[in-house]
């Protein structure tokens, strides 16, 4: 056997900019050519077709450190897939593996390759089975390279030298000849040397005169095989471990024209170790690039860089050398520092996902119309000092579960978290870099994978304590930046300068391949994190189409309600959008599976106790918001909120109204901001108070905003920047304390009275009367009636069921509302026979005696007279039971 030199130097001229860069293979005891032919083959699977399989088992594994390392592919050529081939001739060695590929010569004839594995070296053998050649010397001669030059700085090589030496670009060796008339070649690389392109062409020495006979492929390029990594699969999509250790590699770009695989050894490095430019014609499915590779363990991550003058708007920045995240990591960390100055950037890891026990874990699977949700910011929740929680534990999935009694104290049975997917740290949560992964600083040693781990077990004990995990999520826009806009932005992004959607970094929803995305990221939390439903933020842009128009059957909403996975889970639309526009009064089409967050019963309730709205809007909201729900779905569909993360908490809804905040529809009660006078501060109390009640006893699913029960303030800001941490201190005081308590109350009265407030249906309208103070029919349209009353009939087969001890409770319910600045004397209507009206609720009375669960029995004033003295600015509850 004959062993060839040890150091080759390539040389590749840059055609773009004119620039020389030299780059050079040392391959000590390395490359070996065997004379004798490869006879033997058979032919394990014929029905089983390649174009490349898997290659390597411990890929890389002695890396050379410290340099960068660059693999790029040349060849431009289409590869024809042949039969996977085992030898069985006489060798010892054992073969791991075998990649074949089939090409097609400029002149017709066909040229087979096979890349093996062989006791950690790999072998490149060539097989000519038949060739014309018009010289009478019927000899054939090999000329090769290696090559690791970045792909727009190539040009072929300089075929001109036959002597190898060590500053030679290429080799050049004879083929040998069987008696058959096959041509064979053999060469052996160490392991250490791959990854890299296996470059070459066919000569034949011509007769005197002549110049040599040069064959390449049918493209007219040199043929070129990878070495020490695969083709890949285009799916599915991200980086996929196979169960011998190998890894796939797949990422969408429909208008690159170049995809670099980047692959870092320490998470401290700018520059990658390893760049490995995939070739177009071998790594490329469609508009799918893949690669896989054997293993990878010298490396610890990896991203992409994408080039093409495609990728380019003209409003787009972007630089074409960023390395930029798999849009389908499932485990990232941040690295190295971004492109713009603005902290670090994020790489995918190349480690598989966290294994975690679910067993024993059943979701609670509510229905909707039992729900009580508390939204809430993961970070904000425990971050406080107050918290008394370890500083790593403070903020993160882990703090949520130490403080869960405080959910179950409140009588919650639902978290909505808001986005916890990577995000502009500047710009906050709403608007993410990621779909895939939870942010690496919400798990308790700010790693990702203590992230995802502590995430799951956060959900793990939710559930066993019948709470359920939902998360807000926005899929209409991202950051700006490094989030898909370098991958292929006219296919992720509105590009059509459709209104101001381009300069938002508005995602195209209802192309194709985003709604494969977003798919893939709900099934992905549902299946791995168990969550159980999600709130589409700025769910109006889900609506919209190529060019920007609402479209009437939104591909990606009816897809969403209809898939198979998420069919158990809850999905519900939040129009809130983070950029501050007013959402577009639209019908959102539902398929009766999408839930709506309910901006009207905010708006209408607000404007009701501040004295200027309609009974009408507020009966509306009351009993199930049928203008928007009766569409088939039913009250229960609807997600009410009196106060959210944006605009004003609850205290300050009681505290400021100064013109500023006029689309805050805020009520200050007689004073702007902080006060010491006692009747603004019992009137603000008193409306606090009313604003919860309303919220428990309409129809629907009431959510609760965080900090609201301790009446956190952001002074008067809209802003959700202003938005300050959970102070658990605040959870002593006097306030925090009857708050919290009637919230209870609330929950426990709703759940009790689960025939007349958590109906999925609306109520028939015999089991609903509307009155004034006075028993006379309301007037819905005038505005300066501030009094509204209902009786909520139960139905008669539920009250004193016998053997039913509940059935004392199951009377009718009248309840009283009044926005008035005076005193009202309520009249009730007469109970069902052998049953009196207690007083349950009186939000004007001093705690603890404002709400109480056995209530104050109503005097009748004479025979089948009741009737009660209501202070202004007040609501009152009152429960018909047996005598």
């Amino acid at each position: 056997m004959a062993t060839l030199p040890l150091s080759i130097a390539i040389q590749a001229c840059c055609l773009n900019c004119g620039t020389t860069e030299s780059s050079k293979l040392t391959a000590t005891n390395g490359f070996r050519h065997r004379d004798k032919a490869m006879h033997g083959f058979v032919k394990l699977d014929a029905e089983r077709k390649l174009v490349f399989r898997e290659v390597v088992q411990n890929f890389n594994e002695n890396l050379p450190r410290d340099h960068n390392l660059k693999v790029y592919a040349k060849s431009r050529v289409s590869v024809e897939p042949m039969e996977q081939r085992f030898s069985t001739g006489t060798e010892t060695e054992e073969i791991d593996k075998v990649s074949t590929y089939l090409f097609r010569t400029e002149i017709g004839d066909v040229v087979n390759v096979f890349v093996r594995k062989r006791n950690a070296k790999y072998t490149v053998n060539i097989e000519v089975p038949s060739l014309y050649l018009s010289s009478s010397d019927r000899r054939l001669v090999l000329r090769w390279g290696i090559y690791r030059a970045d792909s727009s700085c190539f040009v072929p090589l300089d075929f001109k030298s036959s002597t190898p030496n060590d500053t030679t670009t290429t080799l050049e060796t004879p083929f040998t000849q069987t008696s058959s008339g096959r041509f064979t070649f053999e060469l052996e690389f160490e392991a250490k040397q791959i990854p890299f392109y296996f470059s070459f062409i066919l000569t034949s020495p011509a007769d005197a005169n002549v110049s040599d006979m040069e064959i390449r492929s049918h493209r007219k390029t040199n043929f070129c095989v990878p070495v020490g990594f695969g083709r890949g699969y285009p799916g599915p999509l991200g980086l996929t471990f196979s169960n011998d250790g190998s890894m796939n590699f797949a990422i969408f770009s429909r208008n690159a024209e170049s995809v670099v695989l980047c692959l870092y050894d320490d998470t401290t490095a700018e520059k990658p170790a390893l760049e490995l430019d995939l070739d177009p014609y071998v790594n490329r499915s469609g508009d799918i690039w893949h690669v896989s590779f054997g293993s990878a363990r010298a490396f610890v991550s990896y991203g992409y860089k994408f080039k093409g003058n495609l990728l380019l708007t003209n409003k787009n920045n972007f630089d074409e050398g960023h390395v930029l995240l798999d849009p389908y990591a499932k485990v990232i960390a941040k690295s190295i520092p971004n492109n713009h100055g603005t902290g670090l950037k994020y790489l995918g890891r190349l480690c598989e996902e966290p294994a975690f026990d679910w067993a024993g874990d059943v979701r609670p699977d509510l229905s909707m119309e039992k729900l009580v949700v508390y939204r809430l910011n993961v970070m904000r929740f425990t971050e406080h000092k107050s918290s008394q929680l370890p500083t790593d534990i403070g903020g993160s999935f882990s703090g949520l579960t130490e403080k869960l009694e405080h959910f179950k104290d409140l009588g919650v049975n639902a978290v909505l978290l808001e986005p916890i997917f990577p995000f502009d740290e500047q710009k906050g949560p709403y608007f993410p870099r990621h779909f895939f992964s939870p942010m690496d600083c919400f798990g308790p040693s700010g790693g990702p994978v203590s992230a995802v781990n502590s995430m799951k077990e956060m959900v793990r004990k939710f559930h066993a304590n019948g709470i359920e995990v939902l998360l807000e999520v926005v899929f209409t826009h991202t950051a700006e930046g490094e989030a898909l806009q370098g991958i292929d932005i006219s296919s992720y992004y509105h590009v059509n300068e459709v209104e101001d959607l381009e300069a938002r970094n508005a995602l195209n929803c209802n192309y194709p391949v985003v709604q494969q995305l977003v798919l893939d990221s709900l099934r992905y939390w549902v299946t791995e994190f168990h969550v159980d439903g999600f709130c589409f933020i700025n769910a109006s842009s889900l609506l919209r189409g190529f060019n920007g128009e609402y479209l009437s059957r939104p591909p990606l909403v009816e897809a969403i309600a209809f898939d198979p996975l998420l069919s158990k889970t809850k999905i519900i639309a939040d129009r809130w959008d983070p950029h501050g526009m007013a959402p577009k009064e639209t019908r959102f089409p539902h398929w009766k599976r999408w839930a709506e967050v309910n901006t009207k019963f905010c708006n209408d309730v607000r404007n009701f106790l501040r004295g200027e709205g309609l009974l009408s809007d507020l009966a509306t909201r009351l009993c199930g918001n049928g203008d928007i729900f009766s569409d088939g779905r039913g009250p229960a569909f609807a997600f009410n909120f009196i106060s959210r993360n944006s605009g004003l908490p609850l205290v300050d809804l009681v505290s400021f109204s100064g013109v500023e905040l006029a689309s805050e529809l805020s009520w200050n009660c007689g004073e702007e901001g902080p006060t010491n006078k006692t009747a603004v501060l019992e009137r603000r109390l008193k409306q606090i108070r009313n604003f919860l009640f309303i919220l428990f006893v309409s129809l629907g699913v009431p959510v609760l905003n965080m900090g609201d029960e301790c009446g956190q303030s952001t002074g008067g800001s809209p802003a959700y920047s202003d938005r300050k941490a959970f102070d658990w201190n605040a959870l002593e005081t006097g306030f925090a304390t009857q708050t919290t308590q009637f919230i209870a109350f609330l929950s426990s009265f709703r759940n009790r009275r689960s025939d007349l407030l958590q109906k999925r249906n609306f109520l028939k309208e015999e089991n609903i009367y509307w009155y004034e103070s006075d028993q006379t029919p309301p007037r819905w349209e005038d505005p300066s009636c501030k009094f509204l009353a209902m009786r909520l009939k139960a139905d008669e087969d539920e009250v004193n069921q016998p053997g039913d001890e509940s059935s004392r409770s199951r009377g009718d319910l009248f309840v009283a509302f009044s926005a008035a600045d005076h005193s009202e004397t309520v009249v009730l209507p007469p109970p069902l026979e052998g049953m009196g009206w207690r007083c349950l609720v009186d939000t004007a009375l001093p705690f603890p005696g404002f709400f109480s669960t056995d209530g104050e029995p109503v005097v009748e004033q004479m025979v089948g007279l009741f009737a009660y003295e209501m202070k202004s600015h007040s609501c009152a509850l009152f429960e018909a039971r047996s005598l």
